[in-house]
């Protein structure tokens, strides 16, 4: 995603002249003395008080707080209105969805309201009429559509969990990336931990285990493939992650040398054939796994977008 001019998180630090300020006349002052803005950007849960998300315009701050205030990076709002179409499996205990693209699932830095969960949480309530008890069993990028699982019954959520942790769920992903690998079937066994400026990066193989400088370590990471259909500047695959790492299919295909199309974040075109790409394309399409409640496996399937060929 490309950030729009003047979006960049602003910082300050609270001194003796703005000691228990409210932080309302903090962000209004940030703002050039816009009010609406400056209201609109704490209401959605951009102003961060420390480590502390705080949405109350009249709260106070101490002399020696540090503020940070986070706008969306397209300068823009949004509110997501869910479509009952994306629901693609549903009983008591479970939902699935076929989650679009270019859509957050849950809260981020800068906003608490435009994400999928908020905007199925008020299709539920005004749906059936009770407060729906949403838990994310899994999380999917900004960019990545398809399979997205959540549970509505707390009671599920520790069986559902112990089976992501277990590795007995199984996923399939599509993914379209620049170049031919040489093979049509090939797995790649990796570390898998963040670099020393805190992005996402492969590990070799033999340093699994290792202690970062943040702490973490490195850790096993494993990835699948399948070329579905070779397109000579470009290979349509599946994906089988056998680990759940962050970003994994991307880095690993990066670390091929063959970066998922629009996948500009770990080095791959913006521009295809001519046209823009505005996110990596790279699908959720399919997820098996033993239902939590039930004494049978459900198979969860997510109908791929259009730049998959039929």
């Amino acid at each position: 995603m490309n950030k729009a001019p003047g979006t960049e998180p602003i910082r300050l630090s609270i001194g003796e002249t703005e000691h228990q300020q409210s932080v309302m006349t903090l962000v209004v002052a940030a703002l050039g003395n816009d009010a609406m803005a400056a209201a609109r950007l704490i209401k959605r849960g951009g102003l961060w008080v420390g480590k502390k998300r705080v949405c109350d315009p009249a709260a106070l701050v101490e002399m020696g707080d540090h503020i940070t205030m986070r706008r969306p990076p397209t300068g823009v709002y949004t509110t997501i209105t869910f479509d009952p179409q994306w629901i693609i499996y549903e009983d008591a205990d479970l939902i699935a969805l076929n989650k679009p693209a270019e859509m957050y699932v849950e809260m981020t830095p800068w906003d608490v309201e435009s994400n999928l969960r908020v905007a199925l949480h008020r299709f539920l309530l005004e749906r059936d009429g009770e407060d729906p008890k949403l838990h994310l069993a899994h999380r999917l990028d900004y960019g990545t559509s398809g399979v997205l699982l959540l549970s509505k019954n707390p009671q599920v959520n520790a069986r559902l969990q112990k089976s992501f942790v277990k590795n007995i769920v199984h996923k399939n992903y599509l993914c379209l990336c620049v170049g031919e690998p040489n093979e049509d079937q090939f797995e790649l066994a990796t570390g898998h931990g963040r670099s020393a400026f805190g992005i996402f990066r492969v590990y070799a193989f033999d340093e699994i285990g290792r202690e970062l400088p943040n702490g973490s370590h490195v850790k096993p990471m494993t990835t699948r493939f399948e070329i579905r259909q070779r397109l000579g500047d470009a290979t349509m695959l599946y994906a089988f992650p056998h680990t759940g790492r962050t970003h994994q299919i991307r880095l690993h295909l990066t670390y091929l040398g063959h970066p998922l199309i629009g996948d500009t974040r770990y080095g791959g075109p913006a521009i295809w054939r001519g046209q823009a790409i505005p996110h990596h394309l790279l699908h959720a399409n399919r997820m098996t796994l033993p239902h939590p409640n039930a004494d049978h496996e459900l198979v969860l399937e997510a109908p791929p977008p259009l730049w998959v060929p039929a």
